[in-house]
């Protein structure tokens, strides 16, 4: 449902991005409100075979409805996106696939931008917060970040699925994403771990930028259900990935995982070589 913050998406598809060749999948999760409906019955009549609308009528799973969608494509390349995005630059598209069509690159993510201009999404750092948190989030837009980082193309462990491109290859050599143990969060992250794990990085250019108004349809998660189903998913990245959670190969061990601005961490994180375990002194 929320028809204007789809329709923003698709309209951003259909006359913002410079890339013609695409095949545009929605996948409706229960919408019921007949203004939506009527959008989606418009679009299959106009516009089929490039939109396709197919209906996932379980309870939301974020996972499942990504992997879902995927069973209905035919391209080689995907890209996920968020319902809530707004296009900035026409190439964004092309900068993503560019980059995803390189052999060694598994997942690409995208800079994304609150409606204010401030960062939102710049890549995801592993161990902030306790599992993984965006990088320097809330930031202005044109900040540059500890050595441009903000600005510059770059490898990381994880990438927001909110906009991500994929190979179909890859996709499918991970097996997608975890609908079982991670239907709401974190499911990107373990996603772009086990494709670390299978011998590809993920990669973050900040040229391909976009608006992502972030959970405007879907709601917050302040309830007690659904604060419930998140610890489950801590619990769970936890036992999976936590030597990995602490060790991110992108990120400094001098810095904090509390905050995500490249400040030190407090205590410090490494240990002092003269106090490490088994050292002797002549």
């Amino acid at each position: 449902d929320r028809l204007q913050i789809l329709r923003g998406v698709v309209e951003g598809i259909l006359e913002k991005t410079d890339y013609p060749n695409l095949e545009v999948i929605i996948v409706d999760n229960q919408s019921c409100e007949p203004e939506t409906l009527a959008y989606f019955h418009e679009l299959e009549k106009i516009a089929a075979p490039k939109f396709k609308i197919v209906r996932y009528y379980q309870p939301f799973n974020f996972s499942a409805i990504q992997n879902f969608g995927v069973e209905a494509a035919s391209g080689d390349v995907y890209a996920f996106l968020n319902n809530d995005l707004e296009m900035i630059r026409p190439d964004w598209l092309k900068i993503m696939v560019g980059h995803a069509m390189r052999p060694d690159v598994g997942a690409v993510g995208a800079r994304l931008l609150y409606a204010n201009n401030t960062v939102q999404h710049g890549g995801v750092i592993l161990g902030i917060g306790g599992v993984a948190g965006h990088l320097l989030k809330y930031v202005s837009r044109e900040t540059l970040g500890s050595g441009k980082r903000c600005r510059v193309t770059q490898t990381l462990s994880s990438v927001t699925a909110a906009c991500l491109v994929i190979r179909r290859a890859v996709f499918e050599k991970v097996s997608g994403f975890d609908a079982t143990n991670l239907p709401i969060a974190f499911n990107d992250v373990d996603f772009c771990l086990r494709i670390r794990e299978a011998g590809f990085r993920n990669l973050l250019d900040p040229e391909a930028e976009l608006y992502h108004l972030e959970s405007v349809s879907r709601g917050s998660d302040d309830t007690p259900q659904r604060r419930a189903g998140f610890q489950k998913e801590i619990g769970y990245m936890l036992n999976r990935w936590e030597p990995t959670l602490r060790t991110d190969p992108a990120y400094n061990p001098n810095l904090s995982l509390i905050h995500d601005d490249f400040s030190l961490a407090f205590p410090p994180r490494v240990e002092k070589p003269w106090q490490s375990r088994g050292s002797v002194s002549k």
